[in-house]
């Protein structure tokens, strides 16, 4: 009776390439699963859960970011000051136009492991709110979604 071992990549085995999102017209929540699949390494076939073998992302254009049905009024993101009184509570469209990065940002952070994992992974996601970003010199893959 013979028993597989584990396939684990070794360093030298695992590539980290760049890939550029462009989210204009894009789905919030479609566009972050795919992100999330890609810092986790999931497309590729070395994949081993708590490995970095995923890659980086850029992502462009998020203030034309989509939501479906009432979203844009009705989804609130809260923080709270830790002083009595002190919780805030920002709505999308709010967030849309002042920190558009922190909306796509936030959402792919709920996708990924809550640890030193997934600090790790999140430190690998470069979000920006126009179509320009300083990443050209890496040479990043346009990834494209399919547009409904």
């Amino acid at each position: 009776m013979s028993v597989d071992k584990t396939y684990i990549p070794k360093a030298a085995e695992i590539t980290q390439e760049w890939y550029l999102f462009d989210a204009e017209g894009q789905n919030l929540g479609r566009l972050a699963t795919q992100i999330a699949t890609i810092l986790l390494g999931k497309n590729k076939p070395n994949f081993t859960p708590g490995m970095d073998t995923g890659g980086y992302v850029v992502v462009v254009n998020c203030e034309r970011i989509q939501v479906t049905g009432k979203k844009m009024q009705e989804k609130f993101y809260y923080r709270h000051s830790i002083y009595p009184s002190g919780l805030t509570a920002t709505s999308l469209r709010d967030q849309l136009q002042k920190h558009p990065d922190r909306v796509i940002r936030r959402a792919v952070w709920g996708m990924l492991p809550h640890n030193k994992f997934g600090r790790q992974l999140i430190k690998k996601l470069k979000v920006y709110a126009g179509p320009e970003h300083p990443h050209e010199a890496q040479k990043p893959q346009p990834v494209t979604l399919g547009k409904e």
